[in-house]
C-alpha cells in the first residue's frame, strides 16, 4: 500500500490576512487557486515548494463563522531557524504561544486561530534570549 500525504484544509473567513501570513510569516508559496463562482467559494493552496504537501484554505463566501471544532488541530512544519522564523512572526504581530525555549519547538497560531507548530530542522538550536525565559501564553 502507498500512501502520499497530499494536504490539510483550513477554512478561512480572511483569505488575505491568511495568504500574508502563510507567505511572509512561513515563507510558503501559493501553488494554485480555484475560485467557484457557483459554490461561493475560493480554494488556495500554499507550500514551501512545488510538489511538497499543501495547506489548503478554503475560502466560503458566505458571512459564516467557524470554531475549532469545525476548522482543524494545528500544522507542523520544519523550519531552518526557529528562532529566525519566529522572530520574523513576532514583528508581524503575531504572538509567540509556545517560545522555542529549547531552540527545538514553538507554538503560534494564524489569523484564523489554527494552531502552528514549528520545529527546528536537525539538532536543537543552543538557547538563547528572548526565547529561552519567555513564558507561554494563551492556548495551543
Amino acid at each position: 500500500m502507498s500512501i502520499q500525504y497530499l494536504h490539510a484544509m483550513i477554512r478561512t473567513t480572511d483569505p488575505e490576512a491568511s495568504h500574508d501570513f502563510y507567505t511572509k510569516g512561513l515563507a510558503l508559496v501559493q501553488t494554485r487557486r480555484y475560485d467557484s463562482e457557483k459554490g461561493r467559494f475560493s480554494l488556495i493552496y500554499y507550500a514551501s515548494e512545488e510538489g511538497a504537501p499543501e495547506v489548503e484554505l478554503t475560502h466560503n463566501w458566505d458571512d459564516r463563522t467557524y470554531g475549532n471544532g469545525d476548522q482543524f488541530g494545528h500544522l507542523a512544519f520544519r523550519v531552518d531557524d526557529i528562532y529566525a522564523v519566529c522572530a520574523n512572526l513576532q514583528s508581524m504581530g503575531v504572538t509567540i504561544l509556545r517560545p522555542p525555549r529549547d531552540g527545538h519547538m514553538a507554538f503560534i497560531k494564524d489569523p484564523n486561530g489554527i494552531s502552528i507548530e514549528l520545529l527546528q530542522a536537525g539538532d536543537s538550536l543552543t538557547p538563547k534570549e528572548p526565547w529561552a525565559s519567555m513564558e507561554n501564553t494563551g492556548s495551543w
